[in-house]
């Protein structure tokens, strides 16, 4: 006999299923949506919280339209890892798990891409970008910024 009742489990992946159909939605885990996927699920609020920290795909958090993933593994660091996150760290104005004001980028940092042999790296969304030096970054970033309108 448990000393707390316990909820009986969602049936099968009801829960994530839901906190990925929040995430789709909103790019992040409002805690509205989450109080209203508790209530529509029948589950505590605190079971949404706590299989959405666990996973680190979910965040809590409004996320940029684009994720940098600066790699810090030991290969990246000693080639410059360190180098390259001070340079996005100062081009964007924000620390690794922040997000530029203007939702565009959301910065990281990640132990281990496995590109060794192209250290150091990063990677935004799905491209991978080696053997960077930080006076490169400027040029990749403006792929993923949104062309200049022209003036009239």
């Amino acid at each position: 006999m448990p000393l707390i009742p316990q909820p009986p489990p969602l049936a099968g992946g009801a829960l994530l299923d839901r906190l990925h159909a929040i995430n789709a939605e909103h790019g992040y885990l409002p805690e509205s949506a989450l109080r209203s996927a508790a209530d529509e699920l029948g589950a505590p609020l605190s079971q949404l919280y706590s299989t959405a920290s666990f996973y680190a795909s979910f965040g809590f958090e409004p996320r940029g339209r684009h994720t940098i993933r600066v790699c810090l593994g030991t290969a990246c660091y000693i080639r410059g890892g360190d180098k390259l996150l001070e340079k996005l760290t100062a081009t964007l104005g924000v620390e690794p798990g922040e997000t530029t004001d203007d939702r565009l980028f959301t910065l990281e940092t990640v132990y281990c891409v496995g590109s060794c042999s192209m250290s150091p790296v990063i990677r935004v969304d799905g491209d991978t970008y080696g053997r960077l030096r930080a006076d490169r970054l400027p040029r990749i970033l403006k792929k993923y910024r949104p062309a200049e309108e022209p003036e009239a």
